[in-house]
């Protein structure tokens, strides 16, 4: 999730959250009894945030439990809890949104999700997380508990904003020298740092393992730039510094890094063709998937790059999305194989969908390779988005919604959480 995704609205607004995708958050991706039942195929009205005013929202392309805040600095959290990452100082699910109660002292204003873990900033330049913590992914300078299931804060100060991967985190910092740290799962080099950190784990075996890194440290690499977006993919990570340069590193499968190859890049590399005439502008939209990048450069032209569908050819550079050529995309997420646009006044997605997170609607497509409507939100003004695993957040403007709203469905079924 972008680090730099916040809404245009005027801070102290909001809008209404709509919901699509899975509602067995225990069974996304798992073959259990029951299956996936109850999906949300067309986006729909969370009964506890309806009438809330919700000015950003975050889920992760590798996670299945998701964050909306709300104008008045409240954090709400929903989803998959079994390594206590929404926050609430247990490990039961929650199926609708649910405030964090020991963050209400805080006015929050962003927010980002990994796999088991999520991390909010608050509006002074704090920051909290809470989840799994295994491989030092909260930042936290301590490895002592697996699960934090309450917020605990990070080691980083003077924070202004934040993106999870998979099993790791990347903050940024107005501390000068220090405006981008990483934490967490060093394996493909997606904290940065030059190294994966691997190391045998006996003398006389084979066998790997990756030394967690659970002290917030600054990308030395990128200590005389001022980084002023991020976003973060399963392991890959994305940056865009105050001169319009884009830098990726981490895992470099199937061309998400945009270096014409597939070596994984264990510091910042630049992508060659974000430079001179071609930088991305202050307003760009930056956004990771579990196998892509995409960003909005000159013009508001969309590039996209990696593995962007289930089957074909990988891209392995940057190449403009044509299909979106002269739209004004304001927001963008990107899920597991999937992804979500708020244009004009229009909500696009596309990619491959398991359990209705496109939001096509039940007589609409399953899957779309192709960017493509959302009928059922046309005309509406989409000022926030974000993609999880079978999953999708959009934030519309409730003024220019009209009666609109009024006609969307409503999700009232409230599970009992497991014993």
């Amino acid at each position: 999730m972008s680090a730099s995704a916040a809404p245009e609205k005027a801070a102290g607004s909001g809008g209404e959250l709509l919901y699509c995708g899975a509602t067995n958050f225990d069974a996304i991706n798992r073959k259990l009894a029951g299956g996936m039942q109850g999906n949300l195929v067309s986006p729909t009205r969370l009964r506890s945030l309806m009438g809330v005013d919700i000015v950003s929202v975050a889920s992760g392309c590798t996670a299945c439990h998701c964050v909306a805040l709300g104008a008045d600095g409240r954090c709400y959290t929903w989803g998959r809890n079994e390594k206590g990452q929404l926050g609430h100082g247990d490990t039961l699910q929650r199926n609708l949104p649910t405030v964090v109660s020991e963050l209400s002292k805080y006015k929050i204003i962003k927010a980002s999700v990994g796999k088991n873990h999520t991390v909010v900033v608050t509006d002074d330049g704090k920051s909290f997380a809470f989840g799994h913590n295994k491989f030092g992914q909260l930042g936290t300078g301590s490895l002592k508990n697996e699960i934090e299931a309450s917020p605990v804060p990070c080691l980083v100060t003077e924070v202004t904003g934040v993106a999870c991967g998979g099993d790791f985190t990347v903050w940024l910092s107005s501390v000068e020298g220090s405006t981008i740290l990483s934490a967490g799962l060093p394996q493909y080099g997606q904290l940065g740092h030059g190294t994966d950190n691997e190391y045998n784990t006996k003398d006389s075996s084979v066998k790997l393992s990756y030394d967690p890194q659970p002290r917030p440290r600054a990308i030395a690499a990128l200590s005389e730039k001022t980084i002023v977006k991020v976003a973060c993919g399963t392991n890959h990570t994305v940056a865009v510094d105050s001169s319009g340069f884009v830098y990726t590193w981490g895992y470099g499968g199937y061309g998400r890094l945009g270096h014409r190859e597939q070596k994984d890049e264990w510091q910042p590399r630049l992508v060659e063709i974000f430079q001179r005439h071609n930088v991305l502008p202050p307003n760009a939209i930056l956004s990771a998937g579990s196998a892509n990048c995409a960003c909005t450069a000159g013009g508001g032209q969309l590039y996209m790059w990696g593995k962007m569908k289930t089957t074909g050819d990988d891209t392995m550079y940057p190449k403009p999305l044509m299909d979106l050529s002269g739209w004004n995309i304001r927001c963008m997420a990107s899920g597991t194989m999937h992804h979500v646009v708020g244009a004009d006044d229009s909500c696009i997605s596309w990619g491959n969908a398991q359990y209705g997170e496109l939001g096509y609607g039940p007589m609409g497509q399953k899957s779309s390779a192709n960017p493509k409507k959302v009928d059922s939100l046309e005309g509406m003004h989409v000022t926030g988005v974000g993609c999880g695993f079978g999953l999708s957040l959009i934030i519309v403007d409730r003024a220019k919604a009209g009666d609109k709203l009024d006609q969307s469905w409503i999700f009232m079924m409230v599970m009992p959480p497991p014993q």
